[in-house]
């Protein structure tokens, strides 16, 4: 049964009946694409910023695992801090720390302090995301504006993803790897200007205890899992991998201990019998997993596969993730006709369809043999990304708003962070990045990637349609309010 949101502010009681602000919608749509546009930077730029910092194999892929790990590891307690200490003062705050971690990846001398820059980027982004939806929960009360927010919202995800690989690849060649995340860091300042005072601030109605020993499990956890997985591109049994994934499974298994005895917990986990709650995080999971994790990687195997430029790549990557945009916009006349549980189960089964048809991937062959497949995927991404939204912020309790849209947001790039390594292993192969060496070879795996990705959207529509069913099974029943007794 999903819980409608209203929340609680620090700014006069008449605002709260308002039912369309633009002011927090615009700040944090504003914010949202920023961080996807910071989270896919280097997926047209990864051959730039290994000849600009002489990054070997593994600092390559850190470079595009660290911003995940920043993003899991600190999605859900942002969320938490969030709904405790205000969900504007997280969200500036996590601008302002966008803006200095871009300017450190602009001037590092080398590849480890870019992709110290890349993780602290990864938890800016987990505050913007993670206060941003509670921003949006709490100026837009349950209806027709929350649907058309949200929707926004979901949007701004596609947008940033279609905006990302080709404004990286355009700063580049014009001026070097440097520039790109040097405008980030102006953009990051852009966003902070934004929550003015047509931002109110909102907050939780009481204030609940940190968790320290829930934070620190949960980072440790999901951190140490994330890096094992992205390690495990060259080579899935070796020491450091191995290390990193029990690390991460023990502290996650910490984690759940820990929250199951504290009064107050981060995660509430008897929130996990709610089937609107579960069927956010499965669905954003297989997001990160099959969706993100596929369309991550996209862009350099069409390089390898058709010899296309850097930005020639990001602007077929344009055509799913520009549809995606269109698509979570028109999603809220959904509303009136489905359940959010139904409108994702539709989505993952759209995005199952598309994404099967991505099978004509083949060495020398034609982009446009993918667009039949990258437009029907576009649609079914925007409509998965509304329907999530929707979702994170209606299966909560109103005071914990951040913190559904923190679990929900952990779901996705944990999955993003594991999906990619998985598509990055079946089309290299699992001795590293040079094992597939003809373009064959590379285009068999990606196939072998479009089929796995398919398989898992159709596992979680299957999934979606059973919580479904559970969620109309505990809904009440409507009842008729008793008659107006007559005044004498």
């Amino acid at each position: 049964m999903t819980v409608p949101i209203s929340g609680r502010r620090t700014v006069p009681r008449g605002r709260a009946a308002a039912g369309w602000r633009p002011g927090p919608l615009l700040a944090v749509g504003v914010g949202t694409l920023l961080a996807l546009t910071v989270f896919t930077a280097p997926l047209t730029t990864l051959p730039a910023v290994t000849v600009t910092l002489h990054a070997g194999a593994a600092a390559q892929s850190w470079v595009l695992t660290g911003t995940p790990v920043g993003l899991s590891a600190a999605l859900l307690t942002m969320g938490s801090l969030a709904d405790n200490h205000g969900r504007k003062r997280i969200f500036r705050l996590g601008g302002w720390l966008l803006a200095l971690s871009c300017l450190l990846s602009a001037a590092a001398p080398g590849a480890a302090l870019f992709v110290a820059g890349r993780v602290v980027q990864g938890v800016a982004c987990a505050a913007l995301l993670a206060a941003g939806l509670g921003l949006i929960a709490d100026a837009h009360p349950s209806g027709p504006a929350r649907v058309r927010a949200t929707g926004v919202w979901g949007a701004m995800v596609g947008a940033g993803i279609a905006v990302g690989p080709l404004y990286a690849a355009v700063a580049a060649g014009l001026g070097g790897v440097r520039t790109v995340y040097a405008g980030l860091a102006v953009l990051s300042v852009a966003v902070v200007a934004l929550t003015g005072s047509g931002v109110p601030e909102s907050r939780g109605p009481r204030a609940r205890r940190i968790d320290p020993w829930g934070m620190f499990a949960l980072a440790v956890g999901v951190s140490a899992l994330v890096a094992g997985v992205g390690e495990g591109r060259s080579g899935w049994g070796r020491p450091v991998v191995l290390a990193l994934l029990v690390l991460g499974v023990v502290a996650l298994a910490v984690f759940v201990r820990v929250e199951r005895r504290v009064p107050e917990p981060m995660l509430d986990l008897a929130l996990l019998r709610s089937p609107a709650f579960l069927a956010s995080s499965v669905g954003a999971l297989v997001t990160g997993l099959a969706v993100v994790g596929l369309m991550s990687y996209l862009p350099t195997l069409l390089t390898r596969l058709t010899g296309l430029a850097p930005y020639a790549t990001g602007a077929v990557l344009a055509i799913w993730s520009g549809l995606s945009v269109v698509a979570a916009l028109a999603a809220r006349r959904l509303a009136p006709l489905m359940s959010g549980t139904t409108q994702l189960m539709a989505a993952l089964l759209l995005c199952a369809a598309g994404q099967a048809e991505l099978y004509a991937l083949r060495a020398g062959g034609a982009w446009w043999e993918l667009v039949p497949g990258l437009v029907v995927a576009g649609v079914g991404s925007g409509v998965l990304n509304a329907a999530l939204a929707r979702l994170a912020v209606g299966s909560v309790p109103p005071d914990r708003a951040a913190m559904g849209s923190g679990a929900n947001n952990t779901a996705r790039y944990v999955g993003s962070a594991i999906g990619t390594a998985l598509t990055v292993t079946l089309v290299t192969g699992s001795g590293g990045a040079t094992s597939r060496a003809t373009a064959a070879a590379m285009a068999a795996g990606g196939r072998e990637a479009v089929v796995l990705s398919a398989v898992l959207c159709l596992a979680g529509a299957v999934v979606a349609g059973l919580l479904g069913r559970r969620e109309a099974a505990v809904a009440p029943a409507p009842t008729t309010a008793p008659a107006p007794v007559p005044r004498p």
